[in-house]
């Protein structure tokens, strides 16, 4: 599977060929989409870190700054925010920072995370400057604007070969800038600047994008095209987003990024299980 097989990542081995990473959402923000600011404080955030862990984590991705439009964060702030997570979070799974700013990634890879998921796609391209020599993973995401940008009514002539010419040309300019290949995720960006409608058709065509050749991240969990397609409000999305991870999982992604880690890893390995990748925990029916 080329790049997008056997990896280390944050000291521990992953085989992607053959296996799917579950990312559990941490968000030090106060106005987070989903969950409003439940681990914004500190304590609260160190909690989840370990009930997150103990519900089957593989990776827990901290964040300290929305993608959405919201007040201003500073630099100095957004360090403050997810840097004692980091330390506290790298003793119980893989640390992933969702941040888009180059400075904030060079002190949390110096702290041991393992991941940059930067939801900009190197839209400051010193985010590759910064990955690139350590042994950090860098996601790379598509959306049409930068975060906390305003960007109603996006247009798309072909949403998913829009989406795929995007990520291989920021993959060539992480490549250009010295990030190896085994360093590089990408993720389509579900919702980023889309409709329901194109998020829908991107991840109905989410194998093209697996073929890009790199890991394929999906972070689907609880997003409105979830909601609008089934008119579920937000805390009512669990069934929608389970069968969204599933059938990315099937059509090539190998991280799903979600707030509900327990009844997601349940449903990665029963569907690892069915794909012949994983045997079960025990047998004893009709043995």
């Amino acid at each position: 599977m080329g790049d997008a097989g056997k990896r280390i990542i944050g000291g521990r081995g992953f085989d992607f060929a053959r296996q799917v990473a579950v990312m559990a959402i941490v968000n030090r923000t106060p106005d987070s989409f989903h969950d409003r600011g439940s681990t914004f404080a500190l304590e609260h955030a160190l909690e989840r870190v370990k009930r997150a862990a103990a519900e089957g984590a593989d990776w827990i991705d901290i964040g300290g700054v929305p993608f959405a439009p919201g007040p201003e964060v500073s630099t100095a702030e957004e360090i403050d925010r997810v840097l004692p997570v980091v330390t506290a979070a790298r003793d119980f799974a893989v640390v992933s920072v969702d941040t888009f700013r180059p400075e904030v990634a060079r002190e949390v890879i110096a702290a041991g995370a393992g991941v940059i998921n930067d939801t900009s796609g190197l839209r400051d391209p010193a985010m590759a400057d910064a990955v690139a020599g350590t042994d950090a993973q860098l996601v790379i995401t598509h959306s049409l604007a930068p975060p906390r940008t305003e960007w109603p009514s996006p247009r798309y002539s072909d949403a998913t070969a829009e989406v795929a010419a995007f990520l291989r040309e920021r993959v060539g300019l992480a490549l250009a800038r010295g990030v190896r290949p085994d360093q590089i995720i990408i993720d389509p960006g579900h919702d980023l600047n889309k409709n329901t409608l194109h998020t829908l058709e991107i991840t109905g065509r989410l194998d093209e994008l697996a073929e890009i050749g790199y890991p394929l991240l999906a972070a689907v969990s609880n997003k409105d095209f979830i909601g609008e397609t089934l008119n579920a409000e937000q805390h009512d999305r669990l069934a929608g987003t389970l069968a969204a991870v599933v059938f990315c999982v099937l059509k090539g992604a190998r991280i799903v990024r979600v707030h509900d880690v327990a009844a997601t890893v349940d449903a990665v390995r029963m569907t690892e299980a069915m794909l012949g990748w994983r045997p079960p925990a025990f047998t004893r029916h009709n043995i």
